[in-house]
Parts: structure tokens; C-alpha cells; sequence
């Protein structure tokens, strides 16, 4: 028997007022990126229409270098689902028409949607952004649109979710969850960070634990918004772009603010669009950007234009299937327990473990290969993913 100076009892005494805090992870599939189109632009075929556009938009002299195979991947995607995450926007990508027209435009979007979801044609997850709460008058159209919408889809699917922008406070947040709770039911919504206060409060606290505290559970997801943020912050047109230091920061606020929460990131967009004379600068633009924000983390961002689905696709699964061969060693060696120069913690075998999971979501890479390459299937992946810290 060792000798102890400590009794079980002061132990426990001196501890109690500590509590345990569940690190949460998030559950289901994220999409590769949200696609933003205007409600008064919204029709029973959109859907199709972005992918038969982005299809005929490929032309392989203009795009970046891509391993062998990803561009067989990505015209196999965009044939069988363009979008994984479609946003019907009544924000700033729609404007301010006369009251008469959004209401009219958001009762046909919810019923456009309706029959997608009878005709299970609906991408697999979606939703709408409504006005800010910047001041009275937008939050009342905002909250009119939603009610409007809400009350003509009449049942809300999985995977349904609401944008809330440029939010400034956490009483916005907490305001914005007490009405959805009028709606009943469990209706989720994310966060666009999108403007100073939101980043860093105006007495100089994180902003963002206390907006995620004050959705009570509703909160999914923070957005990052380039523009607004960047203009926010100052910074000249020319400066203002995602890969700034400034957002940067933003983006590294974000993630340490969402770490154990089971909140998911999405990155922001890039104007350059690939269309006309500038398609081959606005491909190398959103693949270069794409490629970065997977680098840091952010493995969701905004696409505004069907030809940008080319270039999200072709660096996600580029990004994923370079990383197969080096990740699955170290994952199975992990596992195996063999010392193969790295030594990792239980936390990189979830983080790689989350990297395929990841990947075979959006169709970077096929179960079998991955099974092949790590010896896991995807239940034991799944484990090892959602594992306790």
C-alpha cells in the first residue's frame, strides 16, 4: 500500500465547485460550401441549372494543375448533386424591393422548396438568410419574410437552417432565439461574423462565446463575411479579400471560440468570379482561396456563381486526396500502435479520422479506398471521431 498526504475527502471538498465541461463534437454531414442565390432569383430548377451551367463552364485549359482523376470526380459531382448547401438569400444578395414583392417571394421560395422535398430533389441541406437586426425597420422585414416562409413550408425538414447577419450583440442573439422559440419546434440557425463587435466586444471581451451562449443550443454555425468585415475594419477595395491578415484573425477568433462547442465554420466568398475574360483569373482565385481556407481549418465557404462549384470541387478533392496516402499512415499506425516517427495524440487520430470522414461525405474519396488505405471501416472511423476528450 503507497502512502497518500491527501485525504479522499479534503480532495473531494476542495473540488466540488469544479464542474465538467462536455466537449461537444459536431454530429451529421457539413457541407463543402453554402451557395447563395437571390430569392427573386429562385425557381424549381435551380437546382439542375447551377450544375448543368458549372458543367458547361469547365474548360480544362483554363484550370489550375489538378491530380489525375479529380476533374472525372468533379463532372461526376456536379452531374449527381451541384449543391450541398443552398441559401435563399433576402439579405444583401437581394435588395429592398417594395414590401408586396418579398412577401410574395418569400411565400413561392417555401413552396418552390415544398415540391422540392415532395419530388426529394431538395440538396441536402438548406435554408434561408433573412435581414439583419441592424435597425427596426430591417428587423421587422426580417422577421416578416421568415414568418411568411416558415408558415407556408408549414413542416421544417432536417437540415434546414436560418442565417442571421451582421449580428453587433449578444442580445441580438439571444432576442433572435426567444422568436424562433414563438415558432416552436427545433429551428437551428448560424451566425454571420461579419462585422467588428462580433469579433471582439466593445469592452474589449471575445464576442463570440457569449452570441453561441445566447442561442441556447439553436446556434450550428458561424459564417464569415469578407466584405463587410474587411470594409469594417477599414481596409481599402483592393485589400479587402480573404486572404487579408485581417481575416485571418477573424477566422482564428472564430476558431477558438467554436472549439468543443459542436459550432461549425464556414469561410466567406471571393467577387472574382470566372466568367468572360477574367474566368481563368477567377478560377485560380477561388482555388487558391479554397485551397487556404482547407489549410486552415475551414473546410466550408460560399460560392456565389454555378462556375465557382468547378473550383470548389476540384480543390477539395485534390486537398483530400493528396493528403490520402501520408493521413491513413499515420491514422492506422496510430491504431496499430506502431511508432512510425510521429508520435500522435488521441486528438490528431480524431482530427484524421474526421479528414476521411470528411472526404467520403462529398465524394473526395470512396469508402473502400479509404477503408483500404487506413484498415478502418467507416463505424470505427465514425468512433474514433466522435470519441470523448
Amino acid at each position: 500500500m503507497y502512502r497518500t498526504s491527501l485525504s479522499p475527502d479534503d480532495v473531494a471538498r476542495v473540488t466540488a465547485r469544479l464542474s465538467t465541461v462536455e466537449r461537444k463534437v459536431p454530429v451529421g454531414r457539413q457541407p463543402v460550401h453554402t451557395c447563395y442565390v437571390p430569392a427573386g432569383r429562385i425557381i424549381g430548377s435551380t437546382i439542375d441549372d447551377w450544375g448543368r451551367e458549372a458543367l458547361e463552364s469547365i474548360d480544362e485549359d483554363l484550370l489550375p494543375d489538378l491530380p489525375d482523376g479529380v476533374l472525372d470526380r468533379v463532372r461526376a459531382k456536379l452531374s449527381r448533386e451541384p449543391v450541398e448547401d443552398l441559401r435563399i438569400d433576402f439579405e444583401d444578395g437581394y435588395g429592398a424591393p417594395e414590401d408586396d414583392v418579398e412577401d410574395m417571394d418569400a411565400e413561392s421560395t417555401a413552396n418552390i422548396v415544398s415540391r422540392w422535398l415532395e419530388n426529394e430533389t431538395a440538396p441536402p441541406s438548406f435554408g434561408l438568410r433573412i435581414k439583419s437586426f441592424d435597425t427596426s425597420a430591417s428587423r421587422e422585414r426580417g422577421l416578416r419574410t421568415l414568418d411568411i416562409f416558415l408558415t407556408a413550408l408549414e413542416e421544417v425538414p432536417p437540415g434546414f437552417v436560418i442565417t442571421f447577419p451582421k449580428v453587433t450583440s449578444a442580445d441580438q442573439v439571444e432576442v433572435f432565439a426567444d422568436v424562433l422559440d414563438l415558432f416552436g419546434g427545433d429551428l437551428r440557425f448560424e451566425i454571420q461574423v461579419e462585422t467588428t463587435q462580433s469579433v471582439v466586444d466593445g469592452e474589449g471581451r471575445l464576442a463570440i462565446p457569449r452570441f453561441i451562449a445566447a442561442g441556447r443550443g439553436r446556434v450550428t454555425g458561424l459564417h464569415f463575411g469578407t466584405y463587410d468585415y474587411t470594409a469594417g475594419c477599414g481596409l481599402s477595395a483592393a485589400q479587402q479579400h480573404l486572404a487579408h491578415g485581417a481575416c485571418d484573425f477573424a477566422r482564428h477568433v472564430m476558431q477558438v471560440s467554436a472549439a468543443g462547442t459542436g459550432v461549425r465554420l464556414s469561410d466567406g466568398s471571393t467577387n472574382v468570379l470566372p466568367v468572360g475574360d477574367r474566368k481563368q483569373q477567377g478560377w485560380q482565385t477561388h482555388y487558391a482561396l479554397t485551397r487556404r481556407s482547407l489549410e486552415h481549418g475551414f473546410y466550408q465557404g460560399w460560392d456565389l456563381h454555378p462556375a465557382q462549384l468547378v473550383t470548389r470541387y476540384a480543390a477539395v478533392y485534390a486537398f483530400y486526396r493528396e493528403g490520402l496516402d501520408a493521413d491513413a499512415k499515420r491514422l492506422k499506425d496510430y491504431v496499430e500502435r506502431v511508432s512510425g516517427g510521429v508520435l500522435d495524440e488521441p486528438a490528431t487520430a480524431q482530427a484524421l479520422s474526421s479528414f476521411f470522414l470528411r472526404a467520403v461525405d462529398c465524394g473526395a474519396l470512396d469508402p473502400v479506398e479509404v477503408q483500404a488505405a487506413t484498415g478502418l471501416d467507416e463505424p470505427a472511423l465514425r468512433g474514433l471521431a466522435t470519441r470523448s476528450a
